[in-house]
């Protein structure tokens, strides 16, 4: 095992380097590697050096000169597919559960959805989950296409990084059969690049299902009788009705679709849709260990602490108007541990290249466009 520079370098590249240093970790080794300027472009000799080396490698550029940043898997983790798949498999049946409820083919006799009460079918229940098989399938497609965003691009690093956790749940407390899904990254980041795109393909993976989702949804939604009180989107949940919050992309969505925004009794898909759109916008927020607080710590690692803590108190502040905010608030907490910094990346220093600059600040329009102050008015 390769430790330092005067001992075994990084195979056949180091006549093109200057420097290395080596740091082993438990999945695999990284290598920052400062290449010799006669070989910067790269030289021929060096792109051919490169082609035989076993792992990944990207170029950095640095005040210093030129440095390659270089990885190879030393351990694979074992997975338990079965547990993967089981809870997928939970979590489709849940969904579908769910949105045979919101068609109003099923209903649970009790406040307390599936942990003790019964499901009764209105009518065939085949028909009835064939009919949630609408609501539950992109629902699913979306968390899939967030969480793969994050696990391919995790892998296309050579991280250390588990298959996707979906969370299936009763109809209470959650009425969609799911709390969503989650992958865990089990090794350090080599730097805030890596931290960066990790955490910034997700969003923009989930955003690009959910966006089509939500336009078919609203074409097969209708306009809404004139109901007192009611006003804007609306989901018929039963005999009830769900008032669901805007944010400027369902906004702009609704006026594309339909020319207005009048009032809007919404398809489940379209109830799909707006779910997407609340995903994007609570992973994308700028606090802790979200995708939010990633991209904020690799892109101003200064400033994550005091963004981080102000939007919390905002988050406390919008609880007045939906009581949801304070959930979240203290989600973050547990999950952070009561800390809303950020770990650091082993090479914190190394600058973040300019081209991912401008996907920050994408990350941030996409974060206002799904931004949705009161995402559901009870």
């Amino acid at each position: 095992m390769p430790v330092s520079q005067d001992q075994t370098g990084p195979g056949g590249l180091t006549p093109y380097l200057l420097a290395w240093r080596v740091t082993p970790l438990r999945d695999r080794e990284v290598v920052d590697a400062l290449v010799h300027p006669a070989h910067a472009a790269p030289s021929a000799a060096l792109a051919q050096a490169l082609a035989e080396w076993p792992g990944d490698y990207y170029w950095a550029d640095e005040a210093g000169g030129r440095w390659l940043v270089l990885t190879r898997r030393t351990a694979v983790t074992r997975e338990r597919w079965w547990l993967h798949a089981a809870l997928f498999v939970l979590t489709l049946l849940t969904t579908t559960l769910a949105g045979a409820v919101l068609q109003g083919r099923a209903e649970v006799n009790d406040s307390w959805g599936l942990l003790r009460g019964r499901l009764v079918f209105s009518g065939d229940p085949l028909h009835a989950l064939l009919g949630g098989l609408q609501f539950s399938i992109p629902l699913v497609a979306i968390l899939l296409a967030h969480e793969l965003g994050h696990y391919v691009t995790a892998r296309r690093y050579l991280l250390d990084v588990s298959p996707p956790y979906f969370l299936p749940v009763p109809l209470w407390p959650s009425f969609i059969g799911t709390m969503g899904a989650f992958i865990r990254l089990r090794t350090w980041l080599a730097d805030r690049r890596q931290l960066f795109d990790v955490g910034v393909a997700g969003p923009i993976a989930g955003f690009a299902v959910a966006l089509p989702v939500l336009l078919v949804g609203l074409r097969l939604s209708h306009p809404l009788p004139p109901i007192d009180g009611l006003s804007g989107m609306v989901l018929r949940v039963g005999p009830d009705f769900l008032p669901l919050g805007d944010s400027l992309v369902t906004l702009l969505a609704r006026w594309a679709v339909h020319g207005n925004l009048a009032p809007l009794m919404v398809h489940p898909l379209a109830f799909v849709g707006v779910l997407g759109m609340f995903v994007t916008m609570i992973n994308l927020m700028p606090m802790a260990q979200l995708d939010g607080g990633h991209i904020l710590y690799a892109a101003l690692p200064r400033w994550h602490r005091r963004v981080a803590l102000g939007f919390w108190v905002v988050v406390l502040g919008l609880g007045y108007w939906w009581v949801g905010w304070y959930v979240w608030a203290g989600l973050v907490l547990a999950v952070s541990r009561g800390r809303l910094d950020h770990p650091t990346v082993l090479e914190a220093s190394r600058p973040l290249p300019r081209s991912r600059r401008w996907l920050a600040w994408g990350a941030l329009a996409l974060f206002i466009l799904t931004f949705m102050p009161v995402p559901f008015r009870m």
